[in-house]
Parts: structure tokens; sequence; C-alpha cells
């Protein structure tokens, strides 16, 4: 299957400390070895679509194991059969 782009905004309803939830996303995503970008409002990741998407799985499970009760995720996939890249989106702005 062709890389494709997996976007991902996580917002935990009824933890105490939601920025320690969603810093807790942010360090599966980065022990996942896929390569991402993140970003003030969602982290974008780039990769194989069933594993970014059981990172998605994941990511609800880790939000529900710090106490929330119920998880709003914003999910964008941006998916061509002959691949998408992070740098083909950004690199003329880097």
């Amino acid at each position: 299957m062709a890389v494709c782009n997996v976007s991902l905004q996580v917002i935990p309803r009824g933890t105490e400390d939601i920025y320690r939830t969603v810093d807790r996303v942010i360090e599966l995503i980065q022990k996942s070895g896929v390569k991402h970008v993140v970003g003030p409002m969602e982290t974008t990741m780039e990769g194989e679509l069933s594993e970014l998407l059981e990172l998605v799985k994941r990511a609800q499970d880790i939000c529900v194991s710090c106490g929330a009760d119920r998880v709003l995720s914003v999910v964008k996939i941006d998916y061509s059969p002959k691949g998408v890249t992070i740098d083909e989106k950004v690199a003329k702005y880097r």
C-alpha cells in the first residue's frame, strides 16, 4: 500500500489535565517511529494507512486510560495510490 498522511487531533473529555493526556498521545506517535510533525492543533503522520489507523485507535485507548470519559477525535486522511508525503506539502515553506 502507498504511503499516506493522517492528521490526528484528540480532545479528551473528563480528564483533569488535557495537556498531559495529549502529551501521552504524542509520545505514542514519537515512539512508533513513523515520520510525523507536531502542530499546534494536530499531529500529522506519514506511513502505511493501516499502521497509522492503528495509532489512531491506540490514541483513543490512551485518552481513556488517562481518565477521559469521552474522546472527540478529528482525523484527516490524504491518500493516493502513488503515495503522499509531508515534504511535498511543506518543503517550499521550509
